[in-house]
């Protein structure tokens, strides 16, 4: 068997109380998931640590700066994409941040909005909700997802 090179990924948990803030996928109509909501979250550079790729997404996508240092990794999921396709997604709590959320990304994000956490969207992508509720159930095994049976 080969060895396994999945995508990594960072996905960031803004919380404030109870809410989360949720962009909106936008791009082309027939991308990955537009128009559903997903974390604010993107593909680590090769050589970059988990939790600066994760601030830095973040920054990217919301104006948000948050200092690498208070990013809590705080749930795991290994997606299974497609054959051949697995992501290995971290899901990070920015315990602190600075600045207000504007959508900096306009060509790829619909909307940026909070959510209360009792009260999520029915269209979140089923990847980045998986890794939400495993952070909010408190799980303390990753999350396989889109995995067939085995």
């Amino acid at each position: 068997m080969p060895t396994a090179t999945p995508i990594v990924d960072t996905h960031v948990i803004l919380r404030d109380g109870d809410k989360v803030l949720l962009p909106r996928r936008g791009g082309p109509a027939d991308s990955y998931g537009h128009g559903r909501w997903h974390l604010p979250s993107g593909k680590l550079d090769a050589g970059e640590p988990l939790t600066v790729g994760a601030a830095r997404e973040t920054l990217e996508e919301t104006g948000i700066t948050v200092d690498p240092d208070y990013l809590r990794q705080v749930h795991v999921v290994h997606h299974h994409q497609a054959p051949g396709e697995e992501r290995l997604g971290f899901f990070f709590l920015a315990t602190r941040w600075e600045g207000e959320p504007v959508n900096r990304e306009p060509d790829k994000c619909l909307d940026l909005r909070w959510f209360d956490v009792h009260d999520l969207p029915e269209d979140f992508i089923e990847y980045p909700a998986a890794g939400l509720y495993g952070y909010l159930k408190e799980a303390e095994s990753p999350t396989f997802h889109g995995w067939p049976e085995q």
